[in-house]
């Protein structure tokens, strides 16, 4: 025997006498199957983090008991095809973990209608920030830098001597050899 827990996750809009039920006949199944029923936690509606089946909302209930590997599977399976179950989820229990619930999230206004974004446009990493914030590897309009002339400076021409570079072939030199 083993100790697990399932965390069902039923429909919202079902009766509490439904949801009864179902948790009702699991726990026969385990029971039938060898196994102890341990507890019942009913956490309650929550939100979703996404949709399932166009609901936003689940009821929560969380089942703990010892049962053998072969009941869980077959308690696993009824799960799977009883209506009005979104999900389930049966883990080993782990001793001297918390039993109680999450602490709820604060809800979100509900919107009507989903506002559409534009996607972000990310800027590759290594290239130069926007133009918006200046930033100390560039400068400003104001400050003149040191590769930039300024207006009041003229700009000298680097001398070219002729030891340095090979004279070049014209039209004339190639057809005259």
């Amino acid at each position: 025997m083993n100790d697990y827990e399932i965390l069902l996750l039923l429909d919202p809009e079902l009766p509490d006498e439904r949801q009864n039920e179902i948790v009702t006949r699991t726990r026969e199944t385990i029971e039938k199957g060898g196994g102890t029923w341990a507890d019942h936690q009913p956490w309650g509606r929550r939100r979703l983090s996404y949709e399932i089946d166009h609901k936003t909302d689940g009821a929560y209930h969380l089942l703990t008991f010892d049962a053998a590997p072969e009941t869980l599977d077959e308690v696993s399976r009824v799960l799977r095809i009883t209506d009005g179950v979104m999900r389930h989820l049966a883990v080993r229990r782990v001793k001297g973990a918390s039993m109680r619930p999450p602490d709820p999230t604060p809800e979100e206004p509900r919107r009507e209608a989903p506002r559409r974004e534009e996607p972000r446009r990310e800027e590759p990493r290594g290239e130069a920030p926007s133009a918006e914030e200046p930033s100390a590897e560039e400068p400003s309009a104001e400050e003149p830098s040191a590769e930039e002339p300024s207006p009041e400076e003229p700009v000298a021409a680097a001398p070219v001597s002729s030891q340095d570079s090979e004279p070049e072939e014209t039209a004339e030199s190639v057809e005259g050899e």
